[in-house]
């Protein structure tokens, strides 16, 4: 057996022990490492204060890279009653490079917590006084965004499991291998370091999507995708259904830029009456129309050496979208009225919720104009697709609600959390947040009843619409109703509608409508 020494002599049985301890990590057949943990680090734990392992540790070995790439430590709360145990997950953690606050129970690791919050909490199930359940509800009262990760025999998985649908991390089962508990730990930080929100003292690197709130992989790809485009001025395109949160995206895409200092005007194209869109996109003079008392810079020159938020584009009707085309290819614009144009440095991100490319196809949207606007393209993902965010959602939504409304709501009941994920959510994360507030208005104590919950989903579907989509249903219905009535004369439509004819087929095309749909087979 080699011996080893450093500034001394250090007995075979140390040496034993970490030779020990590296055979656990490559083979498994014969051992358990809950049952080796201790023994494996009861020798090991001289040769740590010695500072021996500080010769052995390379960067590469120190796990997981923080604020936007440099290495650091992170901060991890080990909550056990085992008190060998506590130690040895202690000291593997901190071989890997990571600053480890250790507690025996709950009550303990609380305590702690007020002192300072770490950036990942490991707990124990089954621990006397405050077990591990009510501690992760503690925790995830005041801090929803902190990874919690539970060690569980096989007889409470389910019960972890059920923790997770509320918002545990994730869980390890016991006995587990010292790899395993590293390939967990290191998942969790960097969502983790991605989130960011309840993290004091952590580089404000992270706060552009602060905003965005998520731990499931695919937004977390989409977002890594978002803020390495974000750094040249590329124009980009936003698909998603309503209610994924296309606005909140295009804002982290700015605040990540080099733009993030200048304005970010947003525009919802479908909102602005037909006859305004050119005024209120490139401006107009005094006295350019009935109405015009006074010059306005319009939204473009607004945005200038910022970004412009064009949501819901294919509502653009065709007229503009000459324009707009002209305004992306010349950098300039033109207000109404006006006899000569200026430069605009704008950074471009629009957004739809409807796939452009078949609005092309139907020839509802010009091509020209799609691939200027698709440069760069991010699909964010429907709710019901990233269901790991909606016990994170309803709870960040909760906590913000109660306190705008002064109520004492603080955590979701038994069940409703199960509700709220097995829910189908067509109207996304707006609609989840209108149910949670909904429940939070209606409720009058700390715990949010499933029964509640259930209400709230049951009568969505007679919920108000928001101003811009009760608009489009009622355009859609009353040019259904006018066509009705004309047996699909659009002609006369647009007579009764006061519209010319031009106006009208473009009001058509917008909510997919065809004369011949509403003609009478005994008509004329």
């Amino acid at each position: 057996m080699v011996s080893v020494n450093a500034a001394g002599d250090r007995s075979s049985g140390s040496v034993a022990a970490m030779a020990l301890a590296m055979k656990s990590e490559t083979s498994n057949a014969h051992h358990e490492p809950a049952q080796l943990f201790p023994i494996v680090f009861a020798g090991l734990a001289d040769l740590w204060a010695s500072g021996f392992f500080d010769t052995m540790r390379s960067p590469s070995r120190v796990h997981g890279t923080y604020q936007g790439g440099k290495k650091s430590m992170a901060r991890i709360l080990v909550t056990d009653d085992d008190t060998d145990l506590l130690k040895s997950l202690s000291m593997r953690l901190r071989l890997e490079g990571h600053t480890v606050t250790a507690a025996m129970g709950g009550a303990e690791a609380l305590s702690k917590l007020d002192l300072e919050v770490p950036h990942l909490v490991i707990t124990d199930m089954h621990m006397p006084g405050m077990d591990g359940m009510q501690l992760f509800d503690a925790i995830h009262r005041r801090f929803p965004l902190l990874p919690v990760v539970m060690l569980t025999g096989s007889a409470s998985i389910a019960d972890a499991v059920r923790a997770m649908q509320k918002g545990l991390f994730g869980y390890i089962t016991k006995p587990f291998e010292g790899a395993a508990l590293m390939r967990e730990v290191g998942r969790a930080l960097e969502v983790s370091t991605a989130l960011g929100a309840d993290m004091p003292g952590d580089a404000p690197g992270e706060s552009w999507r602060e905003a965005i709130i998520t731990r499931s992989p695919r937004m977390e790809n989409l977002l890594a995708e978002a803020r390495h485009m974000a750094q040249s001025d590329a124009t980009v395109l936003i698909h998603g259904e309503s209610g994924t949160g296309k606005e909140l995206l295009a804002r982290a895409v700015h605040a990540s830029s080099t733009r993030s200092a200048q304005a970010f005007v947003a525009v919802n194209c479908g909102a602005i009456p037909e006859n305004l869109v050119e005024s209120e996109l490139f401006g107009h003079v005094k006295g350019a129309f009935t109405g015009a008392v006074r010059d306005s810079a319009g939204m473009f020159t607004s945005a200038h050496q910022g970004t412009i938020f064009l949501d819901e584009i294919a509502d653009l009707p065709l007229a503009m979208q000459v324009k707009l085309l002209r305004v992306l290819q010349e950098r300039e614009v033109r207000p109404v009225g006006a006899a000569r144009t200026h430069k605009v440095d704008v950074r471009v991100i629009s957004a739809c919720n409807r796939r452009l490319d078949e609005e092309v196809a139907a020839g509802r949207f010009r091509e020209d104009l799609f691939y200027r606007l698709n440069v760069v393209s991010l699909t964010l993902p429907p709710l019901a697709d990233r269901r790991e965010d909606i016990p994170l959602l309803a709870n960040y939504f909760l906590q913000g609600l109660a306190l705008r409304y002064r109520k004492p709501a603080s955590s979701f009941g038994p069940g409703a959390l199960e509700q709220l994920s097995a829910a189908p959510w067509p109207g996304n994360v707006r609609q989840l947040q209108n149910v949670v507030e909904k429940c939070v208005v209606m409720s009058n104590g700390q715990l949010i009843p499933a029964t509640l919950v259930k209400s709230a989903l049951s009568t969505q579907g007679s919920e108000l619409l928001p101003l811009d989509e009760a608009r489009k249903v009622f355009e859609r219905d009353y040019l259904t109703g006018l066509l009705k009535i004309t047996n699909g004369n659009v002609a006369q439509a647009a007579k009764l509608a006061q519209r010319n004819r031009t106006d009208f087929y473009t009001l058509m095309a917008r909510h997919k409508l065809e004369p011949a749909q509403f003609k009478n087979p005994g008509a004329d």
